[in-house]
């Protein structure tokens, strides 16, 4: 008899800020709060970690889309860190933030990105996915680190420059830049942008083109195309959050 590591209806309804359907072994998690496009939290840190464990978990998911609700797909938080930390407080943030973008990558099933609007913070979660796609509103910026006073080490740090390029990832990340749809797909951040009502079908079709190939070459590829990735955070995610956190500490 097969097993199942993870059962899709053990975890589906099991996150506040995902949505998620699955039809066919195409999986579609939407990021929301209340329903209406993400506010960025630490809840919804906490959640996308165990929520990425759960769907790597699950071999029936073949494919998996990765969108947001509404015009926007990830704002800024409510209230920002502003005063000093203790390396106690931190921790649990240092834990989660390297399982958040390795538990990304341990999902054995091509990732295509939907980036339905500005992604604001933690861009870096749809720009590791394998084929990415966004609307010609959508804006990247990296508005929680240097510009608002914290250094950018949670993968922001990894995935600008090596996307962009060094010295334009840098110039990102320390300027605040506000990159449009256009400019990123220039500088290869994304794959394709288009109309808001075509994303999600675009995706889909993408996803169901995909999912002819067998099984296994599926999963195969997927593992073969994301070495590279684990192999940069496995040297950089940890070093980077751990200084963010210093930094933060001498406030």
């Amino acid at each position: 008899e097969k097993t199942v590591m993870a059962k899709f209806e053990d975890y589906a309804n099991k996150y506040n800020n995902i949505r998620m359907e699955r039809h066919d072994g195409i999986l579609q998690i939407t990021f929301h709060t209340n329903g209406g496009p993400l506010q960025w939290s630490l809840p919804a840190h906490t959640e996308f970690t165990y929520a990425f464990s759960d769907i790597a978990n699950d071999r029936e998911n073949k494919i998996v889309i990765m969108t947001g609700a509404g015009d926007t797909f990830s704002g800024p938080q409510a209230k920002p860190q502003t005063n000093s930390i203790k390396a106690s407080d931190w921790d649990p943030l240092y834990w989660e933030g390297k399982r958040l973008l390795w538990n990304l990558l341990d999902i054995e099933a091509p990732m295509i990105a939907a980036i339905n609007g500005p992604a604001l913070r933690h861009s870096e979660l749809p720009l590791l996915c394998d084929i990415v796609l966004c609307t010609d509103k959508t804006i990247f910026q990296d508005s929680a680190h240097f510009i608002a006073g914290m250094t950018p080490g949670d993968g922001m740090h990894v995935v600008y420059p090596l996307l962009m390029g060094l010295n334009r990832g840098r110039y990102f990340l320390l300027t605040g830049q506000s990159l449009s749809a256009q400019q990123a797909q220039e500088l290869g951040l994304v794959n394709e942008v288009l109309p808001a009502h075509k994303l999600l079908p675009r995706a889909w079709e993408l996803a169901k083109q995909l999912e002819q190939k067998p099984p296994l070459v599926l999963r195969y590829t997927r593992v073969l195309l994301t070495q590279y990735l684990k192999r940069e955070l496995h040297d950089l995610l940890g070093y980077g959050l751990a200084l963010e956190g210093l930094g933060m500490a001498d406030e």
